[in-house]
């Protein structure tokens, strides 16, 4: 007997390339471990590559949407999965470069902690999108709630680090650049949630 050999739509290997490149993107810059000047370059250059290349894979899906008349899920819903998950990888990349434009070296607790919910929130994405590949729809929601309780503790630690932020941090030029990165890291996890509302709402429609 044949095993399941059903080919996959090219749509859903399309957003499977973008979310495997975000996936592998926000592992980088979790990992990245920057103990000095030089290091800063080296990082928003490498950052920059994985954002351009979701770029092109956007390009492409939108691209293949145009000439495609029958897809497996709505049109929207494959664009705005496509698009958001852009976002993310956009907003990852922004911090590396503010890290290298503000040239800060030393990463505190709170950047250390966003950068872990972000990630964490990435490979949820990445496993729920693997699912909807393998039109395994009712298996997503348990990754949809997950993006959600991390995109909430993200939302509680910006309050906490940018209430600290102030308390204790004297050099004016170096509050407004922290809080800047705070606030563009959980601005991240918010595009990560609205990640996670298409999704529920792709199983809503076919599940």
């Amino acid at each position: 007997m044949k095993g399941n050999t059903r080919k996959k739509d090219k749509l859903f290997l399309m957003l499977l390339d973008i979310s495997s490149n975000l996936k592998e993107g926000g592992q980088y810059f979790q990992g990245f471990k920057i103990k000095g000047e030089n290091d800063l370059e080296e990082f928003q250059k490498k950052m920059k590559e994985y954002e351009h290349k979701g770029d092109v894979f956007v390009a492409e899906i939108i691209k293949e949407l145009n000439n495609t008349f029958i897809t497996p899920i709505e049109r929207e819903d494959v664009l705005d999965l496509a698009v958001h998950m852009d976002e993310i990888l956009d907003g990852i990349e922004q911090c590396s470069a503010h890290f290298y434009m503000y040239n800060i070296c030393e990463i505190d607790s709170y950047m250390a902690g966003f950068g872990d919910l972000v990630n964490k929130c990435i490979v949820e994405i990445h496993s729920a999108i693997e699912l909807l590949s393998q039109k395994k729809l009712t298996e997503i929601r348990q990754h949809s709630v997950k993006i959600k309780e991390y995109e909430e503790k993200c939302d509680a630690l910006e309050r906490t680090a940018i209430r600290e932020l102030f308390q204790k941090q004297k050099d004016l030029i170096r509050l407004i650049q922290y809080k800047e990165i705070y606030e563009l890291l959980e601005n991240t996890t918010d595009e990560c949630k609205r990640v996670s509302k298409v999704l529920e709402t792709v199983v809503m429609k076919n599940a």
